[in-house]
């Protein structure tokens, strides 16, 4: 039965390393940490060697060195921000192919939405292939956070225009920002969606985003209601789903009941190894 209807809640090549160019940047030639290769290419962009962002680009992945949200931290909302973009889409379709590329461009585009820069984010999708729905979250998450919902949808139906699949994660944004507003309603609206047209079903992320939804309304008792059918569907809780049944408690002022909660369900989160 609709979980909706149930609650009823209103190997890379490494010839790569032998890439010249006129840098003073200098490429290692043998595995480095995560943080040596995100400070070398914050030196080289920085710098405007984008030849040497290239190539680190490619060698990181080839010693296992992936990119990390300070990968492109050289780039900031600073006069040099148009011209540094230009060069990144410049380069970037000349990395490898596959994980590579996609991951760095993931990783670009992840950037440019803690820049605000959603518009630019879109372009930089616009010159991609091999979309998934990972490179549209931190997009949808941005303009959820900001309670930017009709652009938000506007973005799904882009996902949609272009054969990307809709998955729980992109869905879970908007019921998380709905519920962080106790907008019951409209987060019923989301899970019918997860449900009846995509097919999908609400994962963790998707309960606990109804407890918080619950809590904030100042229906503890629902928000418990929701927690024991995900225990009877066999979804794992989140730690942070007991919280917001226990924070709720607290401001009402039941402690006693807080209490008996945490007896209850203390160990129950603990992962099985």
């Amino acid at each position: 039965m609709s979980l909706l209807l149930r609650l009823r809640i209103v190997k890379p090549s490494l010839n790569l390393f032998t890439d010249r160019s006129f840098s003073t940047v200098k490429i290692p030639q043998s595995r480095r940490s995560t943080t040596k290769f995100d400070k070398l290419i914050y030196d080289a962009g920085n710098s405007g060697d984008f030849e040497t962002v290239r190539c680190l680009l490619n060698s990181r992945v080839a010693y296992g060195s992936f990119n990390t949200s300070d990968t492109f931290k050289f780039l900031t909302n600073t006069a040099s921000y148009t011209s540094d973009l230009e060069d990144l889409r410049r380069v970037l379709p000349q990395i490898d192919r596959g994980f590579t590329r996609k991951n760095a461009y993931d990783i670009l585009i992840a950037r440019l939405c803690k820049l605000n820069r959603i518009e630019d984010a879109l372009i930089v999708i616009g010159d991609m292939s091999g979309l998934t729905p990972s490179t549209f979250h931190p997009i949808l998450c941005s303009l959820t956070k900001k309670n930017k919902i009709e652009e938000a949808w506007r973005v799904v139906e882009s996902m949609r225009s272009k054969s990307v699949p809709v998955d729980v994660t992109s869905y879970n944004y908007f019921l998380t920002s709905h519920c962080y507003d106790g907008e019951l309603e409209e987060a019923s609206e989301v899970i019918r969606k997860i449900e009846e047209e995509e097919g999908i079903s609400p994962d963790a992320c998707s309960y606990d985003a109804l407890v918080l939804g619950a809590c904030r309304s100042g229906k503890v008792e629902a928000a418990i209601g929701i927690l024991r059918r995900m225990e009877e569907d066999g979804v794992r809780v989140l730690y942070s789903t007991y919280a917001h049944v226990i924070t709720e408690m607290v401001k009402e002022g039941y402690y006693a009941l807080g209490l008996e909660f945490v007896l209850t369900y203390a160990g129950r989160d603990l992962k099985k190894l």
